[in-house]
């Protein structure tokens, strides 16, 4: 089995393409797809296969998937790039992968989502059955990208498709912890952020990538316990502002998500149930 990895760069490719190698049975191999090849020593140290080329080249497209048994899409353009960018990557590109996989023959097809594309809140967890709302305070060309992607990727013929969203992800000397502050400092003291550690990111993608039989399935991935603003403050070890407190979180549901899918049908327990036991572990 050969299996193709793009975004493998970036926050949440990095950490899962060593888990992919070191799991690996006899056989088994992995393909990089990278636009900078230095980038991708590490991984070629590993013992993956590199394929230097951009996601939106069509004959990169083509020598990437050739051969392949499966590809994990990573790729993602979020956090500041214009909303173009974020529509060329998330959602054109990542087509245009999907369609010459398939006609390449791979079999299957892990397409890397997020949580925001469940828009606002529903007064629950979301559930991987509950259908894209636009809007929210989360709400902009990312999430949209994303999931016009995943509608498009899911009515692909001859492909089988699963779909991975993803919490905020954290750990492993990820800045992201650092980083949500410029969400959490406006918010109300109580509102939430459901995150997830790198290494139950990897774990749930591959399962995902593993599992048989599961076409068209798409599953939530993330921890046991959201943490609120104030958490984020303090895990920060950041003053909390008084303004917190005298705000009222406008959708205390927004980007909760459901993990009973995952755990039932695939297994998946978190190695770390919440922020707190990555960071008695060491972890974060």
């Amino acid at each position: 089995m050969l299996t193709l990895v793009t975004g493998t760069t970036g926050q949440v490719g990095r950490r899962f393409v060593p888990r992919l190698l070191a799991q690996s049975r006899p056989g088994e191999q992995v393909r990089v797809l990278v636009r900078d090849a230095a980038r991708a020593e590490p991984f070629a140290e590993l013992g993956a296969e590199v394929v230097v080329g951009d996601l939106r080249d069509t004959e990169a497209l083509g020598k990437a998937v050739a051969g392949a048994d499966a590809v994990v899409n990573v790729a993602a353009a979020f956090r500041g790039v214009p909303d173009e960018e974020a529509r060329a990557v998330n959602r054109d590109a990542a087509v245009e992968l999907g369609r010459a996989a398939a006609a390449s023959g791979v079999r299957r097809f892990v397409q890397v989502s997020t949580g925001l594309v469940y828009g606002t809140g529903r007064g629950r967890p979301l559930t991987e059955d509950d259908e894209s709302l636009p809007g929210g305070s989360m709400w902009g060309a990312y999430p949209e990208s994303k999931a016009e992607a995943e509608r498009s990727l899911l009515g692909l013929e001859g492909l089988d498709v699963r779909i991975a969203r993803l919490p905020f992800v954290y750990g492993e000397g990820d800045p992201h912890l650092a980083q949500s502050l410029m969400w959490a400092k406006n918010w109300a003291s109580a509102q939430r952020l459901h995150v997830g550690h790198h290494a139950d990111v990897a774990q749930g993608l591959l399962r995902i990538l593993h599992a048989p039989g599961i076409a068209g399935r798409v599953y939530n991935i993330a921890d046991d316990a959201p943490v609120t603003a104030v958490e984020l403050h303090q895990l920060n070890g950041v003053e909390i502002p008084g303004e917190l407190y005298e705000r009222v979180d406008p959708d205390p549901w927004l980007v909760i998500m459901s993990t009973e899918r995952i755990r039932r049908e695939l297994g998946y327990r978190p190695v770390y149930p919440s922020v707190y036991a990555a960071r008695e572990a060491g972890a974060l």
